[in-house]
């Protein structure tokens, strides 16, 4: 491995397909990575999304007489159908009789003992470029288990379906929780390999993983040093491109259209509104019991992945967002009408907002709630994001790997 580092890190970071061909995701990318893997026990990260064409990227190894030692699983799981926050246990993959170690929950990072028999870790997510969805939150994770241990990390880049704006509040640190652990916007407009670049530069990791990045990357131009994370490329993709998702990235989010709309509706999971979990369209509508009775409804039942949603059974009423002419509201720029309309609609104020204040680990801020309370407009609003968003869009252009759109 050490002596054709180079010879990889061209590979991984250079763009072997030309604009007329489709987008290629970095795991289908197999002849760049493989030799690194040849003879080395492998960790996998991974989950439904983790596919090299329609063959799933554990299957894959293992065809390849790749040794995959283990398998960790966010949340949601493995297969991908655990409801959001449900604590998945660790199993025995059916398919091919390797561990499944659960990573959401209890445990969040990978354990020495858990690496111990492993030589080198893989994690390939398909992430959809929002901070609160959780994906990210367990790469930094994986990421600095992997450092910690001296154990080199391959990412296997993927497109962002929302990579092509960023928009939204920036996390204040005090704030910071498992749906939001940096100081990024809502939408941050980076795949997962750009991400991972950004919070490994500005020693976002742990002190530990910081130390071991630094001594990695003052060493990088030996020959003799291993590498200590390398992100394999996608092809032909850009900031400017619209990457449909193969296969849904959770439950919840089952087509594009709750993938666009997920910056801008995942803020009521903060309040007393119902998204629609536990329907045919979550995250495509939003309503409430109490909202007028002449407006468009629907009822919350238990279903796979949404076991036990908010006002279960009861009927809500509010607005369908599953319309195609929504998509032009959305292009581009997180959406708050849709949150200050369900708060004008809401009759008693004061119950809102969840007791839990999880809007304000949502938002990353207090002031967004403060505003809404206030009756500030969306343009009012969206004022105060400024000057904290322009600065992070200076820290992410140090970190971008595809063109942007502007």
């Amino acid at each position: 491995m050490k002596n054709f580092l180079f010879f990889f890190l061209l590979l991984a970071n250079g763009n072997c397909f030309s604009q007329s061909t489709p987008i290629v995701a970095g795991a289908e990318r197999m002849n760049v990575y493989i030799p690194l893997l040849k003879g080395r026990t492998v960790a996998v990260f991974a989950n439904q999304t983790s596919m090299v064409g329609k063959m799933h990227l554990v299957d894959a190894l293992i065809k390849q007489r790749i040794l995959v030692k283990k398998i960790f699983a966010p949340e949601h799981g493995f297969r991908g159908a655990g409801d959001a926050g449900e604590n998945m246990k660790n199993a025995v993959d059916s398919a091919t009789g390797v561990a499944v170690i659960s990573l959401y929950g209890d445990k969040v990072k990978p354990s020495a003992d858990d690496l111990k028999d492993v030589d080198i870790m893989i994690f390939d997510i398909q992430d959809v470029g929002v901070r609160f969805y959780t994906y990210i939150s367990s790469l930094q994770k994986y990421m600095e288990a992997a450092m910690e241990n001296h154990k080199p990390l391959l990412i296997l880049d993927r497109p962002n379906p929302n990579g092509f704006y960023v928009d939204g509040p920036v996390l204040e640190k005090k704030f910071a929780s498992f749906v939001g652990m940096q100081p990024v916007p809502v939408v941050y407009g980076m795949t997962i390999g750009e991400y991972a670049m950004m919070i490994a530069g500005e020693k976002w990791l742990s002190e530990k993983a910081n130390e071991v990045y630094s001594y990695y990357k003052t060493a990088e131009n030996s020959a003799d040093t291993p590498f200590h994370f390398l992100v394999i490329k996608c092809g032909n993709y850009s900031h400017k491109s619209r990457y449909t998702l193969p296969v849904n990235p959770s439950p919840n989010l089952q087509n594009m259209q709750a993938v666009y709309l997920y910056p801008s509706l995942c803020f009521f999971e903060g309040t007393a509104v119902s998204l629609g979990r536990g329907t045919d369209k979550p995250f495509e509508q939003f309503g409430h019991p109490s909202f007028p009775k002449n407006l468009y409804s629907f009822t919350p039942q238990s279903t796979p992945g949404a076991k036990n949603p908010p006002l279960l059974n009861q009927t809500c009423y509010g607005f369908d967002l599953s319309t195609p002419d929504i998509e032009k509201d959305i292009d581009g720029h997180l959406q708050l009408k849709w949150l200050l309309k369900a708060y004008g609609l809401f009759p008693d104020k004061d119950k809102f907002f969840l007791a839990s204040n999880y809007f304000n680990k949502l938002a990353g801020t207090d002031t967004l709630m403060q505003e809404i309370k206030e009756g500030r407009t969306a343009i009012e609003i969206r004022r105060t994001w400024e000057p904290a968003l322009s600065d992070f869009k200076k820290i992410r252009k140090k970190y971008l790997m595809y063109d942007d759109f502007e």
